[in-house]
């Protein structure tokens, strides 16, 4: 019986050579080719890139190749790529889409192909599902244009995406102050698609790259999974520490993310980065316009909304839903609790290496490290104090659901809820303006459970008692 292909939070994903196998990734290209062609793109061109999983480069021909056996054109990079290349790539040579064949901070195990539209952007939840309703139960209903014919007519076509996406970059930002600033930065590759663009975009000046992790290795040496969280970037943080770094930057697996890390070794959660870089966009920069976030982010947008007076939407988690609310809104910025921000003027998608250049940009123009740069953003919305914790789960799904809306918890960590938001898994607001949340992830049969409050001694309560609600502990 064929496996059944779903979208999740971010793509589908899975087990390499268990369900993410050649025959499956052929099916999943079909049902996009067909979806593409049903909404009026036959004979489009569409962008195909890849991470340095293990044989990732090989899905990605073969999804290039049910491509052209369907009549469409494709651009196929010439080696592992970032993401928000790969997105940037599509909107650069007028594409229809894209497909990226990657798992992003998935385990080693993993692999997984993501699907974008002719904006860069993620399709949006009600597109994926018409995706999946296409997909050919069997290879029987794949159409397949060898490689080598595909490439003798014209259908596939190699090329080079960095020297476009590194000219765009500079009418997002004058790299130049960075490159004089003589600092010394620490890059985490965790062995993926991050790997050389922060010394090619910054060398030439009086600042230092050292770069770690920056091989093609698909088992990830010490680290879990390529994830810019800890206990992963521990070894980046203490690189920092030992070279006397002034920051840590870290890229996942496809470099759609980043973490940092401060010059004491301290790791800047994922909250305290969206809402730094929000604050650089207002402050430093002087732009105005909407903020986009998950509700797994950080109540600190809203304060700075308030304090800008621009609107902040919430949405549920994924950039399928962040994308297209960006693009609605035109928003400035727009992010997730994972570490993948978007900025207006570039494509709606992650960007890890943007985002990076931003911090770097914020530290030389307010003159500040990374620890006075929270000390700043403190000073204007108060302190806030994030963490989150991963569980396993077996049984049903529905009846765990059940189970979290029967708890029914007048106090979470000693402080009163005041609202529960059932948008995308469990959302308890709690009465110092913080949160816990609930939640099934999408891509892994994994239950997180996160929160963030003013008080930084609640926080292992909160986490607590949110693991008693969800039946974890």
């Amino acid at each position: 019986m064929s496996h059944t292909i779903r979208f999740g939070t971010d793509g589908w994903r899975g087990v390499i050579a268990e369900d993410y196998t050649f025959a499956n990734v052929r099916r999943a290209t079909q049902g996009y080719a067909s979806y593409m062609i049903r909404h009026g793109k036959a004979g489009a061109t569409f962008v195909i890139g890849h991470d340095k999983r293990f044989h990732s480069e090989n899905f990605a021909l073969a999804a290039a190749e049910v491509m052209a056996g369907n009549g469409l054109k494709v651009l196929l990079t010439d080696g592992a790529t970032p993401t928000p290349v790969i997105a940037f790539s599509v909107v650069h040579h007028k594409a229809a889409g894209a497909i990226n064949i990657t798992a992003s901070h998935n385990p080693p195990t993993d692999n997984g192909f993501k699907v974008r539209n002719e904006f860069g952007g993620a399709i949006d939840p009600e597109g994926l599902k018409e995706i999946e309703s296409l997909i050919p139960e069997d290879q029987s209903n794949v159409k397949r244009m060898p490689a080598s014919e595909a490439e003798a007519k014209g259908l596939i076509q190699r090329f080079d995406p960095a020297p476009a996406y590194i000219e765009h970059l500079k009418e997002l930002i004058d790299v130049e102050p960075i490159k004089q600033a003589g600092l010394k930065i620490v890059v985490d590759c965790m062995w993926g698609n991050g790997a050389g663009w922060f010394p090619r975009i910054l060398s030439g000046g009086k600042t230092e790259v050292i770069e770690i992790h920056n091989e093609r290795n698909p088992i990830f040496p010490e680290m879990k999974r390529p994830e810019p969280i800890p206990p992963n970037i521990n070894v980046g943080l203490k690189k920092t520490v030992d070279s006397g770094a002034d920051v840590l930057l870290i890229t996942d697996g496809d470099a759609d993310r980043v973490g940092v890390g401060d010059e004491k070794g301290n790791f800047i959660n994922q909250l305290q980065v969206y809402a730094l870089l929000a604050l650089y966009l207002l402050e430093v920069r002087g732009e105005r316009g909407a903020i986009v976030k998950t509700l797994s982010t950080t109540s600190m947008l809203e304060k700075l909304g308030k304090m800008y007076n621009i609107p902040v939407y919430e949405t549920g988690v994924g950039f399928k839903f962040v994308a297209p609310k960006m693009l609605e809104t035109n928003a400035m910025i727009g992010g997730e609790e994972s570490g993948g921000y978007a900025f207006r003027g570039n494509v709606p998608e992650r960007d890890g290496i943007l985002a990076g250049l931003y911090i770097l940009d914020m530290m030389v123009k307010l003159q500040r490290k990374p620890s006075e740069l929270i000390d700043l953003l403190f000073s204007k919305v108060g302190p806030h104090f994030y963490d989150r914790i991963d569980r396993t789960f077996t049984g049903e799904r529905s009846a765990r659901e059940q189970a979290i809306l029967a708890a029914n918890p007048t106090t979470i960590g000693g402080l009163k809820v005041t609202g529960l938001n059932t948008t995308d898994g469990f959302k308890f607001s709690l009465e110092d303006g913080g949160w816990l949340l609930i939640r099934f992830s999408g891509t892994e049969p994994i239950m997180r459970v996160y929160c963030e409050t003013t008080h930084k001694d609640r926080v292992p309560y909160i986490l607590k008692d949110g693991l008693k609600i969800a039946g974890l502990e």
